[in-house]
């Protein structure tokens, strides 16, 4: 059980309060994170049904949390942790930043203490002696990078976030070049009920793995955790996930073989009510890298993009790796909104 009031190092100012978060407090919830992305994103708006899920959904499954209360019941603070496999704990915190920055400084060090119990826990549930904790910061954010390094974090990588603009056009048949010959890619099969069809759905999870095996931080996930993650979003589809296909050359009569998955979700309305979709994952194996294969992909996820009414894709990109991946997303169209960083910490489980 995690005290919920004080920790060794830091208390809250008198007659503040923590407690678990209701679904009441959702539209709070989401105020405060929408204002504190609204510098970097240029929007203070928040998707209602992420957070909800997260205190009352599934995602809130996976999840401990607590917010804090002043002396008149106002949340000032929201911290939350994510079980998000073994030995890795998912952190954030939004406080409000119209406090005096004291305040601010004081909330701030009892909720990294508080998320670093539960990271502690959830790694102790799963018999784990080191847990990595996960912050996401915004680049420019000066006052989180500040909390985050007082608290014993290191900025470890930073990501893209890029959009690509959608229009009616890009849904025509021609709008697109086709794959490449020996390349195909479809959606998953479905069966008559509207649920997928399990071979495929293994197939998207090996390819990931396998894609994503040398990558930054990379670590193997269970095929159920994997699926349970993914469904968790409200913005899940199971028509948004795609596999690609690839021929042997040395045998064209062989039937083709797994070689890209693409994971989208669908994106929140923006201020104009139009939904988007999001690339949550694009991988493909490195035996099928140089044959267009991501292109393909990529190419599959805006025509039906462009078919559902939709006016973007956007997807994050590892602003640090060496294969320059940013340059195939230029190139087709993508261009970074803004850009945000990883922070961790490790912690050893006594």
């Amino acid at each position: 059980m995690i005290p919920t009031n004080e920790r060794p190092s830091v208390t809250l100012p008198e007659h503040w309060t923590a407690v678990v978060p209701e679904l009441e407090d959702v539209p709070r919830l989401g105020e405060l994170r929408g204002r504190q992305a609204q510098p970097f994103t240029g929007s203070a708006g928040y998707d209602a049904a992420t957070v909800e899920a997260e205190v009352a959904g599934q995602m809130s499954w996976t999840r401990r949390q607590t917010v804090v209360r002043d002396a008149d019941g106002v949340i000032r603070a929201w911290a939350h942790a994510h079980d998000r496999a073994a030995g890795r704990a998912v952190i954030g915190v939004e406080i409000d930043r119209t406090l005096p920055r004291d305040v601010q400084d004081r909330l701030a060090a009892w909720c990294y203490d508080w998320l670093t119990e539960a990271a502690v826990e959830f790694a102790r549930l799963r018999e784990q002696d080191v847990t990595q904790l996960d912050a996401g910061a915004f680049a420019g954010d000066d006052t989180l990078r500040g909390w985050l390094t007082a608290a014993g974090f290191e900025r470890a990588r930073t990501w893209w976030q890029m959009s690509r603009p959608v229009t009616a056009d890009d849904a025509a048949p021609d709008a697109l070049p086709a794959p490449k010959p020996g390349v195909t890619v479809r959606q998953v099969a479905h069966h008559d009920n509207g649920l997928p069809v399990a071979e495929d759905l293994t197939a998207v999870h090996r390819v990931l793995e396998e894609a994503f095996r040398d990558h930054f931080n990379s670590y193997l996930e269970s095929f159920p955790e994997f699926v349970q993650r993914l469904r968790e979003d409200p913005g899940h589809r199971w028509n948004h996930w795609w596999l690609a296909f690839v021929d042997d050359p040395a045998d064209p009569e062989a039937e083709p073989v797994p070689a890209g998955a693409l994971v989208a979700t669908v994106s929140p309305a923006d201020d104009g009510g139009v939904e988007g979709t999001y690339v949550d994952y694009l991988g493909s194996t490195p035996a099928a890298r140089g044959r267009g294969v991501a292109t393909a992909m990529l190419h599959a996820v805006v025509a039906d993009a462009a078919g559902r009414g939709r006016n973007r894709v956007g997807l994050e990109v590892d602003a640090d790796s060496p294969t320059g991946a940013e340059a195939l997303y230029v190139h087709l169209g993508w261009r970074t909104k803004y850009t945000t960083e990883s922070w961790h910490r490790d912690v050893r489980v006594d």
